[in-house]
């Protein structure tokens, strides 16, 4: 014990010291408090790298926080935990082929997975698989569970999103289908149609995906860019309705349910948050600037955005460098 001049050594009185361990605990719980919220702070900021010219198309998430990625050029899926990636579905597993929306299900321990031929898009995939694909592969170890097609020639799989009861829906860019397939199912069913959903001429149609708080069933169609609720009764279809935006959108892709709204990636640069009443959805920008966002998976409070880039592969800035790929945190609205 280091004396103060003075005081000689002198123990201090019961309720001196009891005083003097009360302040030195809340101080110590103060400094692991400051550094515990620095440390979330720190985690929230800091982006997380993909695999080198790997072009993520769409990521997913569990409630730990680990990330799935896939690959529009490679195909597989990448699982990131702790900063750490490490390759869960290898590229071609299941005759799999490029790889675009994913979605983790924890309930069924289900990682789903649209996989398409877009070698008439100059990428050749891991494999020659022909078609548009929904695959399944278990969560945890990545080994293959299933394989379902998608039944038009022209079908393109987009992104799913998974019900309360099970259910996956599957949205088909290239055809005006939106798929379903209940648990246990060996084969994709037709759940909703509508000559609102089709691709228009030079267009794409279906893509982002989520079901409401409402219940109902919500997409967008990339272009021209469009946001419908498609009403959800009794596991059943209703009335397509195409909601009005409160500014137009560019090029709507990614949907994920936030709170009582939505989350929506735009391909011009933006997050946003979309909130619907009645036929109206206001949409408020939570994030612009971004390169080439694709996706969207939320964690907590943090919206995680991959940044595909995909002109870099499919677009005007073919061959170009397109830098390294990352997976960015943005901070979400209450």
């Amino acid at each position: 014990m280091i004396k103060n001049n003075g005081d000689a050594g002198r123990p201090r009185a019961t309720g001196e010291l009891l005083k003097i361990r009360r302040a030195s605990l809340l101080s110590a719980a103060a400094t692991v408090l400051a550094l515990g919220i620095a440390g979330a702070a720190r985690a929230e900021t800091a982006p997380v790298g993909v695999p080198d010219k790997s072009f993520p198309e769409s990521v997913t998430s569990t409630s730990d926080g680990t990330l799935y990625v896939g690959s529009f050029n490679h195909g597989g899926v990448t699982k990131i935990s702790g900063g750490k990636a490490e390759q869960l579905v290898k590229p071609g597993a299941a005759d799999s082929r490029s790889t675009l929306g994913v979605l983790a299900d924890e309930k069924s321990g289900t990682l789903y997975v649209c996989s398409n031929d877009i070698s008439a898009m100059g990428v050749a995939g891991p494999s020659d698989t022909k078609g548009a694909w929904l695959k399944t592969f278990d969560l945890k170890s990545g080994a293959p569970k299933g394989s379902f097609a998608l039944s038009d020639p022209k079908s393109f799989c987009n992104d799913i999103v998974v019900g309360a009861d099970g259910t996956a829906y599957v949205s088909d860019s290239f055809a005006p289908f939106i798929y379903s397939l209940k648990p246990g199912g060996t084969a994709l069913a037709t759940f909703a149609t509508d000559p609102q959903l089709a691709p228009a001429k030079d267009g794409v149609g279906l893509d982002g995906i989520a079901i409401g708080a409402d219940g109902n069933l919500y997409v967008t169609t990339f272009i021209p860019a469009k946001l419908f609720r498609i009403e959800m009764k009794d596991g059943k279809a209703g009335a397509v309705t195409e909601l009005k935006p409160s500014r137009p959108l560019d090029h709507a892709d990614a949907l994920r349910a936030h709170g009582g709204g939505f989350l929506l990636i735009e391909g011009n640069g933006k997050l946003d948050k979309i909130t619907v009443k009645g036929s109206e959805a206001t949409i408020d920008t939570i994030k612009d600037g971004l390169a080439e966002p694709v996706s969207v998976t939320q964690v907590g409070d943090v919206g995680w955005v991959a940044e595909g880039k995909l002109s870099y592969v499919i677009g005007d800035n073919k061959g170009k460098d397109p830098g390294p790929f990352k997976l960015t945190p943005i901070a979400l609205p209450k």
